[in-house]
């Protein structure tokens, strides 16, 4: 378990830090986040009801768009300074290089949403009603599927000189279902009248699917690298 783990914490560490010293990527997914806040915050002025539509749409489009950004420089400096290959040979299991990749990729998006979201909920006057517990749970649940697909997708599309591009055409359509069973999972648990029984369904599809695309990235990370 240690051979496994600890390479996996030296990769995530080794992304934060470089992500600290140049703040390149958080940065532009915060800008991202912002842009779309307060264009809808301008071009929208909706009733209590319809921001109770409009909040968990925006949600996850700040999430799943600002997401790609970072995705797509998961493997940029490894390919720049051809690290890939260095990975490939070390003595450490290729699914540790990806879970590290996973975590890396997990706090940057974590990070963006815990400023995105409250900004977004101020500037809508919308509070979450009853627990937050809940809301979080789907946040973090979602986020985790979302970014175990795509980092997986990253992976195979730095090789493509059109990587920019072809990562969310490969990404979108695997997303989706997290993506829909997030948006109405939490859709009704910020209802007013939240019902959360009616959450569990959609709260099991993304669990489901986080399940079987985590397994699928420890199982084919090794093969991806070697493409």
């Amino acid at each position: 378990m240690r051979y496994f783990i600890t390479p996996a914490l030296l990769i995530a560490l080794k992304d934060l830090y470089s992500e600290w010293r140049t703040r390149q990527v958080v940065v532009t997914m915060l800008i991202f986040s912002a842009l779309v806040i307060v264009t809808f915050s301008f071009a929208f002025d909706p009733t209590r009801q319809a921001v109770e539509a409009l909040i968990p749409g925006m949600i996850w489009v700040i999430t799943v768009f600002a997401g790609i950004l970072g995705l797509n420089r998961s493997f940029l400096s490894e390919q720049k300074q051809d690290q890939l290959h260095g990975m490939i040979v070390a003595p450490a299991d290729p699914a540790s290089i990806y879970l590290g990749k996973v975590i890396a990729n997990y706090v940057f998006v974590f990070v963006v949403q815990a400023i995105s979201i409250p900004l977004l909920l101020i500037l809508f006057d919308f509070q979450v009603p009853g627990d937050y517990g809940w809301f979080l749970l789907i946040l973090f649940l979602g986020t985790f599927g979302f970014i175990c697909v795509g980092t997986l997708l990253s992976a195979v599309s730095i090789q493509s000189k059109s990587s920019e591009m072809l990562l969310p055409v490969l990404l979108f359509p695997l997303v989706t279902p997290i993506v829909i069973a997030a948006v109405e999972a939490t859709r009704i648990v910020l209802a007013q009248d939240a019902s959360i029984s009616e959450a569990f369904s959609w709260m099991q599809l993304i669990v489901v699917y986080d399940l079987v695309f985590f397994v699928a990235g420890f199982l084919l990370f090794e093969y991806v690298l070697e493409v």
